[in-house]
């Protein structure tokens, strides 16, 4: 049928005056146009026909995996086949008389064919991806370095593909080549192997999941993971912003993965108040009556005068100077109040390490750092609990007979010089 319309067409141009050397080409043309034309048609048609039939199919299934065919328009991909394969089934009709041509066409036909395959595929993973992503198992893997490399290889092995295509080669030539550019292959996918092999030691290490808050200094990142992928780990910072690392950096450098923190279910709080060496003193009666009046050191203070008295007695202490003996000092009753008052903290974690303790004097005075653990892990609630503790610590200083230690301000200097 497409001969005939083709010699009658060029009956028709000759029949006008126009000779037989350029009517064959006019027409030739004319009908190429018509083709594309109906190839349109029939893509809209095809595309129109697969949308209504299987989104009406989709609306009336249970599952949920027909529906990402619908959102990821793999039904979309596979209608453009068919013009496709109407247009490079009538062109070798069209041009008869052209074997030369039409073997040409057949080669682009099949490249043409062979690259809406891909875009299926391409698709159609995506709809995989997808799926498992929503399972428990996969949801916090990095599946999309998988699918990425898959993506990589099917594309290379059908580009190879088309190529053998085009120029009429075996598979085996190009092959060979891509064998012998090996090096330059390495060079260009250097980044690709290296965050593949890094996704795989990550994910077989369990060493980050999407979702853990990380720390990583060297690239500004700090925050929760969004996704992990076969270059790079994209990273939202608690500012909001995004930072992006190489992902074989998590495999080289360094990091910081709070996921332990969160597992435990406690956050530690790890913070110093540095007391003035000059206001540590010796507790004389008048203190230790004082410190006994302190719901949270009664008890110890009984248990240790009676202690520190039997010794003293004991061993015929002269209680005329507080130099003799064993005697309490204000600082180390602060520390035992310190530690009374977080075991009695309702959002201190009592059964990990609670600890007070007095770390090497510096010019800044004497540390005394509070050790304990929240057992609240949300940033706001954690910071909240933190500032109330230190809140409370350092109001109550003065009260055993100590000083903070700070540098002097311009207010510290005025008041010396006006007194």
């Amino acid at each position: 049928m497409i001969d005939n319309i083709r010699i009658w067409l060029i009956d028709q141009l000759n029949a006008i005056g126009i000779s037989p050397f350029y009517s064959d080409g006019i027409t030739v043309a004319i009908m190429i146009v018509i083709a594309l034309i109906i190839s349109l048609i029939v893509d809209k048609v095809s595309q129109f026909l697969l949308h209504n039939v299987f989104t009406t199919l989709v609306k009336k299934s249970k599952t949920d995996w027909d529906d990402l065919m619908v959102e990821n328009k793999v039904f979309a991909a596979i209608a453009h086949i068919i013009p496709v394969i109407f247009f490079f089934y009538v062109l070798p009709h069209i041009l008869g008389n052209h074997p030369t041509v039409i073997d040409y066409v057949d080669r682009v036909s099949k490249v043409i064919i062979t690259i809406t395959v891909i875009v299926v595929l391409f698709r159609f993973l995506n709809v995989i991806k997808t799926i498992l992503s929503r399972l428990k198992v996969f949801k916090d893997k990095p599946i999309d370095s998988y699918f990425q490399l898959a993506k990589i290889i099917i594309g290379i092995i059908l580009g190879i593909l088309s190529l053998a295509i085009l120029t009429d080669q075996e598979l085996t030539y190009f092959f060979g080549a891509f064998g012998a550019m090996t090096a330059v292959v390495l060079l260009v996918f250097k980044d690709t192997i290296l965050g593949f092999i890094a996704s795989i030691q990550l994910a077989a290490n369990d060493m980050i999941r999407v979702g853990d808050w990380v720390q990583m200094d060297k690239y500004g990142a700090d925050g929760d993971v969004t996704g992990i992928n076969l270059t790079t780990v994209k990273v939202q910072n608690w500012d909001k912003t995004i930072t992006t690392v190489p992902t074989y950096a998590f495999i080289s450098d360094s990091f910081k993965n709070w996921r332990g923190m969160e597992e435990t279910g406690a956050r530690r709080i790890s913070r110093s108040i540095y007391i003035n060496q000059n206001s540590i003193r010796l507790c004389d009666d008048d203190m230790i009556n004082q410190f006994k009046k302190i719901h949270l050191l009664k008890d110890y203070m009984e248990e240790k005068t009676k202690e520190i008295g039997d010794y003293n007695s004991k061993n015929n202490i002269d209680n005329e100077d507080l130099i003799n003996g064993r005697r309490l000092t204000n600082l180390g009753t602060f520390r035992i109040y310190l530690l009374n008052y977080l075991k009695n903290h309702s959002k201190i974690d009592q059964n990990l390490t609670v600890l007070v303790r007095q770390l090497a004097p510096t010019e800044k005075g004497i540390p005394i750092q509070i050790y304990a653990f929240c057992n609240d892990t949300a940033w706001i609630n954690y910071e909240a609990v933190q500032g109330d503790i230190f809140d409370h610590a350092l109001s109550v200083v003065g009260h055993f007979g100590l000083q903070l230690f700070q540098n002097p301000s311009g207010s510290d200097f005025a008041k010396a010089l006006n007194s």
